[in-house]
C-alpha cells in the first residue's frame, strides 16, 4: 500500500493533509515551523499529531527498506516464489518480515543445518508430505544410510530428517504468528525470589503471576529492573500442551505411518526452539510497549515542568540547602543577573541560627527579596523551618516556595555552568539556578538534561536514543510554543529554537555580545552560518521587545509582516499602535470588515489571520502567564502535623501510571493513587493531573517511619453532626 495513503488511513486525515506535511518534512522543515507558520497546508494539525505523523513516515520508510533487502536477499537464493513475495508485500510490520525472512536468514550450524549437509533434506520433505502410501519411515530412511557423512543406521537419518522438521516448524510464519497471538492471549508473566530470604524493594514479586494480557507496563518495567539486579527470575508461563497442538494442526495429516514422526518434530521444534523464542519476542515486546508508554508519560510531565509559569518581576533569594557545608544564598534580581551570594549555617552541626538571621534579614533589605526560593535536597526541612522563622521576623512580607533540585548539581558542575558563571564554585552554582528556576523554569531547565529533571518513571531503564529523540521534542516544542527574547536568551535557550543548533545560538551571543543588542529580526542573516532557511525556520520565535519595527516583539512571521501592516490599516491603526497597546479594537473592527474577506484581501489564510489578530492583540504573551501561580507559604507543616481528613493545597510534582506524586509542604510529597483520583474510571491518572497542578486534597494516612503519605482527591464524608 502506498505509505500516503495508509498514514491518510491511520491518522483519520484528508489525503490533501498528509500530502502536503510529508511534502514540508522532506523539504526539511522543523515541526514547530510547520506547525505555527504552515497551519493552511496541514489543516491546522498540531505539533504533537505532527511528531506523530513524522515518526510514522520514517518507520513505513525503513519498513519499505527492509522489505526490498529481505526480498534481494531471498532472490539472491534463489528462493523466490510469487506467494512469498506477495507476502512480504502485504507485511505491515517489521516483526512479519522478519517471521517470513526468518527461514532463508543465513544461521550458525544447527542440528537441522547439519542435517541437510548430510543430505537428509528430501527424507524430511517426504516425511513432511504424510502420504498415505508412505511405507514404514525406517524402511524410507534405510536409503539415507551414509557412514561417510557420518548417517550411520536409519533410525540416525530419522533423527536427522525430525530436526529439520522441527526447525521448520519454529521458522514457519503462520505458525509463530498464531502462537504469537496464543501467549499473547493465554500466557502470564511468572515473576519468583532469586534468593527468598532476601529482603528487597521486590519482595511484592517474590511469588508473583499475571497475564501477559493484563500486565500493566510499570509493573513490567518493575520485573525487568528485578531481574536485571539479580533480585528475580522472570519468565512467560504458558499452556504447552494448547500450543502444542495449534502448531501441529498446520503440519499433521492423520493416516499416515510418518505423522507420528512429524508429531515429535513439532513437540521438539515447539519445545526446544519456538517456545523459548517467542517468550523473548513476548518479554520484548511487552518491555518495548511499557517503555513507549513511560516515555509518553515521562514526556508529558517534562512538558507540563517546563510550561511551569514563571516568578516574573520579583527579586529572589534562592537557599541551597547543606548541613556541613551550609546553607548557600544567592540574591538574583528579577532578570536573573546575579547581585550577592553568601553562606548561612542554620542547621546542625553548627546551627548558627542568629548569625544567619541577620544575613538574610540584610540581603533582604539592602536587594529587596520578594521571595525564598528553597531547594528540596538535604537539610530542606531545617532551611524551610529557618526560612518561615526570618519570614515571620520580617512581618510575613516575603513568601517561599520550595523549588526540586533535580538536576541541579548535575549542571552546577557542567561546562555550561562554568562557562556561564566561572567566577563562583560550584555550591553557588546550584543556588543561582535554583532561583532561576522559580523566575523562569524553561530558560534554566533547558541546560539540564531533561533525564536529571525528577519527572519521570524507569528512565535509566529506557532505550537511550528513543527517550532523548522524545525528551528533545518536547524542549524544542516548549521552547517554540512560548518563544525566545533574542536579546536575552542563554545559548542553552536560544539552541532549542527551531531551526538552529548549538554552534549559531552561540554565534548569535557572540554577534550580540560584540555588536550590542539585535534591534531587527533580519539582523540574524548576518550571524555567521545562519542562511535563508535557518532564517525561515527560526525567525518567528525569536522576539525584540525593543526593535525599531513593533512586530519584531510578536510571534508574527517576517514573511506576514506585509499582511500584518496591511490588516492595521484596513482597521485603521499603525505599527506604533501595536508598540503602545492602542489596538484594542482590533478584534471588532476586523470582524466589521468579515474574516473571508479580510483574508482574500490579505491573500493569506484564515488560520493566518487569527494568529496575526490574536498576536498584534497581545504582542508578546507568554501563554504561561495563564497558568496557576506556585503556591507561595509563609509557614511550614512536618508530617507529625499531619492527621487523616486533613485538606490541604498542594502541587503535583510528578505523574507516573499508578498515581500522582503531590508537594503539600511537609518535605515529603503524598502519593494520590489512581483510585482516588477522582469517581470516575480513568485509564491513566494524565487524564486528569499534570504537573504542576494545584490540586486540593485530603490525608488518608501518615505512616512517618516509612516517609509515606497517602492521599485523596475526592472529598470525605462530612462527619455526622451531633444533636
Amino acid at each position: 500500500m502506498d505509505i500516503q495513503t495508509l498514514l491518510t488511513q491511520e491518522f483519520h486525515l484528508a489525503p490533501w493533509q498528509v500530502e502536503n506535511t510529508v511534502k514540508l518534512i522532506d523539504e526539511g522543515n522543523t515541526i514547530p515551523f510547520i506547525a505555527r507558520y504552515r497551519k493552511e497546508a496541514t489543516g491546522e494539525l498540531d505539533d504533537q499529531l505532527l511528531r506523530e505523523l513524522e515518526e510514522r513516515l520514517a518507520y513505513l520508510r525503513g519498513l519499505e527498506k527492509r522489505k526490498a533487502e529481505v526480498l534481494a536477499s531471498i532472490e539472491s537464493q534463489g528462493a523466490l516464489t510469487q506467494e512469498l513475495s506477495a507476502a512480504l508485500s502485504a507485511a505491515a510490520t517489521l516483526a512479519a518480515v522478519e517471521d517470513l525472512y526468518r527461514p532463508y536468514r543465513p544461521k550458525r550450524r544447527t542440528r537441522a543445518s547439519m542435517a541437510r549437509e548430510k543430505g537428509l533434506a528430501p527424507l524430511a520433505e517426504t516425511l513432511l508430505a504424510q502420504s498415505s502410501a508412505c511405507p514404514d519411515p525406517l524402511q524410507l530412511a534405510a536409503a539415507y544410510v551414509d557412514p561417510e557423512k557420518e548417517v550411520e543406521s536409519p533410525q540416525a537419518a530419522l533423527d536427522g530428517a525430525v530436526d529439520i522438521i522441527a526447525e521448520q516448524v519454529s521458522d514457519d510464519a503462520a505458525v509463530r504468528q498464531d502462537l504469537r497471538a496464543f501467549i499473547n492471549k493465554k500466557g502470564a508473566v511468572r515473576a519468583i525470589a532469586a534468593d527468598p530470604a532476601a529482603d528487597s524493594v521486590y519482595t511484592n514479586y517474590y511469588d508473583y503471576t499475571e497475564p501477559v494480557a493484563r500486565i500493566a507496563g510499570h509493573r513490567v518495567l518493575a520485573l525487568n529492573r528485578g531481574e536485571a539486579e539479580g533480585c528475580l527470575k522472570v519468565s512467560v508461563e504458558l499452556p504447552e500442551e494448547e500450543g502444542i497442538a495449534l502448531a501441529a494442526a498446520h503440519f499433521l495429516r492423520p493416516g499416515s505411518a510418518a505423522t507420528p514422526l512429524v508429531q515429535s518434530a513439532v513437540e521438539d521444534g515447539c519445545r526446544r526452539l519456538l517456545f523459548p523464542s517467542l517468550e523473548r519476542e513476548v518479554r520484548s515486546a511487552l518491555s518495548e510497549t511499557a517503555q513507549e508508554g513511560a516515555i509518553r508519560v515521562f514526556a508529558q510531565n517534562l512538558r507540563q515542568l517546563l510550561l511551569q509559569p514563571p516568578i516574573k518581576g520579583k527579586v529572589c533569594l534562592a537557599m541551597d540547602p547543606g548541613y556541613r557545608n551550609g546553607c548557600k544564598l544567592a540574591a538574583v534580581d528579577p532578570f536573573g543577573k546575579v547581585l550577592e551570594t553568601g553562606v548561612i549555617y542554620p542547621a546542625p552541626p553548627f546551627s548558627r541560627t542568629e548569625e544567619a538571621k541577620r544575613t538574610v534579614k540584610r540581603m533582604v533589605k539592602a536587594h529587596g527579596v520578594e521571595v525564598f526560593a528553597i531547594g528540596n535536597g538535604t537539610a530542606s526541612k531545617e532551611t524551610e523551618l529557618f526560612a518561615a522563622e526570618v519570614i515571620r521576623e520580617l512581618g510575613g512580607t516575603v513568601g517561599y516556595v520550595m523549588v526540586s533540585e533535580a538536576g541541579a548539581s548535575v549542571y552546577s558542575a557542567s561546562k555550561l555552568a562554568a562557562e556561564e558563571f566561572p567566577d563562583y564554585d560550584v555550591n553557588v552554582r546550584s543556588a543561582i539556578s535554583i532561583a532561576r528556576r522559580l523566575q523562569d523554569p524553561l530558560a534554566e531547565l533547558v541546560k539540564i538534561d531533561p533525564k536529571a529533571v525528577g519527572v519521570g518513571q524507569y528512565q535509566h531503564d529506557m532505550p537511550r536514543q528513543k527517550l532523548d529523540e522524545a525528551l528533545d521534542g518536547v524542549v524544542e516544542s516548549c521552547v517554540n510554543t512560548v518563544g525566545v527574547d533574542l536579546n536575552t536568551a542563554s545559548p542553552s535557550l536560544l539552541a532549542h529554537v527551531a531551526g538552529l543548533g548549538g554552534a549559531t545560538a552561540r554565534n548569535i551571543v557572540k554577534m550580540r555580545e560584540e555588536n550590542g543588542p539585535f534591534t531587527s529580526r533580519r539582523q540574524l542573516l548576518k550571524v555567521q552560518k545562519l542562511g535563508p532557511k535557518a532564517f525561515q525556520q527560526c525567525a518567528g520565535f525569536l522576539r525584540i521587545a525593543e526593535s525599531r519595527d513593533p512586530l519584531d516583539a510578536t510571534s508574527d512571521h517576517p514573511e506576514s509582516y506585509e499582511a500584518a501592516r496591511r490588516l492595521l490599516e484596513l482597521c485603521g491603526y499603525s505599527p506604533e499602535d501595536v508598540r503602545t497597546g492602542a489596538v484594542a479594537g482590533l478584534e471588532e473592527k476586523a470582524a466589521q470588515i468579515g474574516p473571508e474577506e479580510l483574508a482574500r484581501r490579505l491573500e493569506i489564510g484564515l488560520p493566518t489571520l487569527r494568529d496575526i489578530i490574536g498576536e498584534l492583540l497581545r504582542p508578546g504573551r507568554d501563554m504561561r502567564e495563564d497558568l496557576p501561580a506556585p503556591i507561595l507559604r509563609t509557614d511550614v507543616m512536618g508530617m507529625e502535623d499531619l492527621v487523616p481528613g486533613m485538606e490541604l493545597k498542594g502541587t503535583v510534582r510528578n505523574v507516573v501510571d499508578f498515581g500522582a506524586f503531590v508537594d503539600i509542604g511537609v518535605h515529603q510529597d503524598g502519593l494520590v493513587h489512581i483510585s482516588q483520583i477522582t469517581d470516575r474510571f480513568i485509564r491513566h491518572p494524565g487524564e486528569v493531573l499534570k504537573v504542576g497542578d494545584v490540586v486540593t486534597v485530603w490525608v488518608l494516612s501518615v505512616d512517618i517511619g516509612k516517609k509515606r503519605i497517602s492521599l485523596t482527591m475526592k472529598r470525605p464524608p462530612a462527619p455526622p453532626q451531633r444533636r
